[in-house]
């Protein structure tokens, strides 16, 4: 009797492993697709995939990123402004004084190409971008404007960044949280004088300004 009751043992544990294996597969086949699959959604630091690990947490973000970054505001700067073409007159009054220059378009133009090859445009468009600023009235606008020129001039993780010293630094900061449209005046005055000291000697000196001013001088007056 006892040697009949070991094979129908086996037999009632076989039937068991059956009953409780997924249909339409083998047990163990199932068992390692099952495995797979988790494995493919579980992240490089966790076994269980659960929907609060950190690791998929970063991915959905990296994932959403794209879809928010085309609704940003973007501040972009044509090569050159619209202007017309500089009279003889008017770049002789560039010699006079920065102020001449800056003022016109066509002075901008000429001094931002010779900043463009001393790397340091970065002065000129913060310069531009914090008067573009100035002109917006809209609060929404506004945040989003100061937070691109924040982040592309005034962050030391940016390589655009100004050179600005502490002080007006502590003045952005303390002033990002309620950005008004005047947020940037005292770094834009800041990076004027500097323009105005330090580029704007080599650029009276320089053949972008000469070459301009020869062929203007070259051109026939017109009847």
């Amino acid at each position: 009797m006892l040697f009949l009751c070991q094979p129908m043992g086996s037999e009632c544990m076989e039937m068991r492993q059956r009953q409780t294996a997924p249909q339409g597969a083998p047990g163990s086949t199932s068992d390692q697709s099952g495995a797979g699959s988790q494995g493919s959604n579980a992240c490089c630091f966790c076994w269980c995939c659960c929907c609060s690990c950190s690791c998929l947490t970063v991915r959905n973000q990296e994932e959403q990123r794209p879809t928010r970054a085309t609704h940003e505001l973007r501040i972009n700067f044509p090569a050159c402004e619209e202007s017309p073409t500089p009279t003889l007159e008017e770049v002789s009054a560039w010699a006079q004084s920065f102020d001449n220059l800056m003022v016109t378009p066509a002075g901008r133009n000429a001094f931002r190409e010779f900043l463009r090859t001393e790397f340091s445009e970065e002065n000129m468009l913060f310069w531009m971008a914090c008067e573009e600023l100035k002109k917006e009235a809209d609060k929404n606008i506004i945040e989003e404007k100061a937070r691109i020129i924040y982040e592309d001039y005034i962050s030391v993780l940016s390589p655009k960044e100004v050179s600005l010293d502490s002080r007006v630094r502590e003045i952005i900061n303390r002033n990002m949280g309620e950005p008004s449209p005047h947020i940037f005046d005292d770094a834009q005055l800041q990076i004027y004088t500097l323009m105005h000291r330090d580029s704007y000697p080599r650029f009276m000196n320089s053949a972008v300004y000469k070459d301009l001013l020869q062929s203007l001088s070259e051109k026939p007056v017109e009847a």
